[in-house]
């Protein structure tokens, strides 16, 4: 569905401009499935879900000694997170094993991010608040398996709490603090931090491109050529942020891990 009116134009009497906001990020249901509704932003999230593990097997499926132009696209891809954001966070020996899960989740993250620029879909899956809590989530509870099979029950709550004795009389405020850090505040800030970035930019694009539309009439064009060329830039910057928020999402998600893994002093 448009996000505006498109038979109404500045300088036409009784129409104003009809600014995009909350409406805009609300869709109707493709269809239903026994009281199920499956809307836009699920389609996007399967498809990006089918667009990456169609990729990878493409690419890798057959992998060959001397690689095709895939295959040297694949590995760029899988080496960039390797070295770039696992191995700085938790070394080679500990971050081998992570590596397929964080390679999954960067790649996932930028697609449902890419949505946004593509014509046809419009629309960054990640600006509904319930697919970045989501993915936050499956951090949280792995950073809280981690943090509880490498450090022991007590070892655990220590980590999680803070617990120094040394800390003396300030130590129940520093528990207090730490466990709303780590409980409350880590995986909320981990997800509207991807939110935010996603939902503003994709309400900027909104904003200049409905507005180019809106003025394009009588004198008003050179307005809307304007509007226009912000339409773009806007949509280059938000190429750079979609690809920076990934990366910021799963840099934090290694961070958490090397932390539950770390030794508790």
């Amino acid at each position: 569905m448009l996000a505006f009116d498109t038979e109404c134009h500045l300088f036409i009497p009784g129409c104003g401009f009809e600014a995009p906001g909350l409406h805009s990020f609300v869709f109707e249901p493709l269809f239903t499935i026994g009281g199920f509704e499956f809307n836009k932003p699920m389609l996007l999230a399967f498809l990006s879900t089918v667009v990456v593990v169609g990729f990878f097997w493409a690419a890798f499926g057959k992998a060959k000694v001397v690689p095709g132009k895939l295959q040297m696209v694949g590995e760029a891809g899988y080496d960039f997170v390797r070295r770039g954001l696992v191995y700085d966070a938790l070394g080679k020996k500990e971050g081998d094993k992570y590596v397929p899960f964080m390679v999954s989740l960067f790649f996932f993250v930028w697609i449902m991010n890419l949505w946004s620029v593509i014509p046809l879909f419009s629309f960054p899956v990640t600006s509904v608040i319930a697919f970045p809590v989501g993915l936050a989530l499956v951090v949280y509870v792995l950073w809280l398996f981690l943090t509880f099979k490498k450090q022991g029950f007590v070892g655990g709550l220590k980590n999680i709490s803070g617990y120094d004795k040394s800390l003396g009389w300030v130590l129940p405020l520093i528990m207090v603090l730490e466990l709303l850090q780590h409980l409350i505040i880590r995986p909320f800030t981990h997800a509207v931090r991807l939110f935010a970035n996603m939902f503003a930019g994709h309400l900027l694009i909104l904003l200049f491109t409905i507005a180019s539309w809106y003025m394009l009439n009588g004198i008003g064009i050179v307005y809307a050529g304007a509007s226009f060329v912000m339409t773009i830039v806007m949509t280059a910057f938000e190429l750079f942020i979609q690809a920076v928020q990934a990366y910021v999402f799963v840099l934090l998600a290694c961070n958490y891990v090397q932390g539950a893994l770390a030794e508790h002093h």
